[in-house]
């Protein structure tokens, strides 16, 4: 009894190593299928999640800014934005004082009456001109008949000369008749020679008034007073004055936030000086600056994850790739980098992806020109 009890003391130290090492290789084996599942599944996800998508988180907030100039002189009367205010397209910004501007619209409008007037005074010495040269065609006429008359009382005189003359030796004329008769004669020729002369006299006249007309009517020829030269740079000057006049009324150009306003009351500013900036953020884009060993499967059109500090990882912006740019940062810089040097070190170059936001979620969380962003494009469409 004795020699059994202590053959079983002495054989269960035996059996306890083999029934431990099964346990552990039990428990290996347990842990090695469930790290196996673990990779196999942190695979699949990987596989449906994250494979083909680039990450960088090089990505600005940025818009197309509106910069407003003024673009009249002037001083400055009201100023009715603040920084940070929100206005919308067309809204009053700023109102310079207009008093040389309504002097020059009076200006204009005078100088316009004027060149109407003076129209009218060039059609009226035309019209003028005109009835002259009607005139002198009358009296060329009347000179001519003056003359054709002087002929006829040459011929008259002619005749009676020659009847006396006929009859002087008979003793039935006088002297006194015979020289009477010759005077008369040259009498009818020296009104002949006269009305020669008032003809060629009213056709020099003529030929003056014919000048005349034509540089009346080449001041209004083919014109009306409204196609005029004279009238139509006198509108367009009035146009002018009315233009500026009305851009002394500062508006916004588009709808966004008011930032770095540097405009105060009582300012005289000058024409294309900046005033202020207006940030459209409501169509606010993102650039993306990957890597240029990112680019392989990157292509316009494809879906890009944002997310951003501002809001934090809760918001997701959804976006899409629209351009890429032409160039790296380094080569458009101020000095551009000089690799052909004999300390020459490779550096990975980023190249800027322009992403469009869409409009709802901007609307419903705006951003701000500036923030960094975390884009992600998913290149599996391409």
């Amino acid at each position: 009894m004795a020699d059994e009890t202590a053959a079983t003391e002495t054989g269960a130290p035996e059996t306890s190593p083999q029934s431990n090492g099964a346990r552990r290789k039990k428990l290996l084996r347990i842990l090695a299928i469930v790290v196996v599942t673990a990779a196999i599944l942190w695979g699949f996800w990987y596989f449906l999640t994250q494979a083909g998508r680039v990450h960088t988180d090089n990505a600005y907030v940025g818009a197309d800014s509106a910069q407003v100039t003024a673009l009249v002189a002037g001083p400055v009367k009201e100023v009715r934005v603040a920084g940070t205010q929100a206005v919308k397209k067309g809204d009053i910004l700023v109102i310079l004082d207009d008093a040389d501007q309504r002097i020059a619209v009076a200006d204009a409008e005078a100088a316009l009456r004027l060149a109407r007037q003076r129209y009218g005074q060039a059609d009226a010495n035309a019209d003028a001109a005109r009835a002259r040269v009607a005139a002198r065609a009358a009296d060329i006429a009347q000179a001519r008949a003056r003359l054709r008359d002087a002929n006829a009382s040459i011929e008259r005189a002619r005749a009676e000369l020659a009847r006396r003359e006929s009859i002087a030796g008979t003793g039935a004329v006088s002297g006194e008749e015979l020289t009477a008769a010759r005077a008369e004669l040259q009498k009818a020729q020296a009104a002949r020679d006269l009305a020669a002369a008032g003809i060629s006299s009213a056709e020099a006249t003529r030929g003056s008034a014919n000048g005349d007309l034509g540089a009346a009517e080449a001041v209004v020829r083919g014109t009306t007073i409204d196609t005029a030269p004279d009238v139509a740079a006198a509108e367009a000057r009035l146009e002018k004055a009315r233009l500026d006049l009305a851009r002394t009324i500062i508006r916004a150009p588009v709808n966004g936030i008011v930032t770095n306003r540097q405009v105060q009351v009582g300012q005289r500013i000058a024409a294309g000086v900046p005033i202020m900036v207006i940030v459209p953020i409501a169509t606010a884009y993102v650039d993306a600056n990957f890597k240029e060993s990112q680019f392989e499967d990157i292509r316009i059109g494809q879906p890009v994850e944002l997310t951003s500090d501002y809001y934090g990882g809760d918001v997701v912006y959804r976006g899409k790739v629209v351009g890429i740019a032409g160039g790296t940062g380094a080569a458009f810089s101020l000095i551009p980098a000089q690799n052909a040097t004999g300390n020459w070190v490779k550096v990975v170059q980023r190249l800027p992806v322009r992403i469009a936001l869409d409009p709802k979620q901007l609307k419903e969380h705006p951003l701000r020109v500036g923030l960094s962003m975390e884009a992600t494009i998913d290149t599996r469409g391409n």
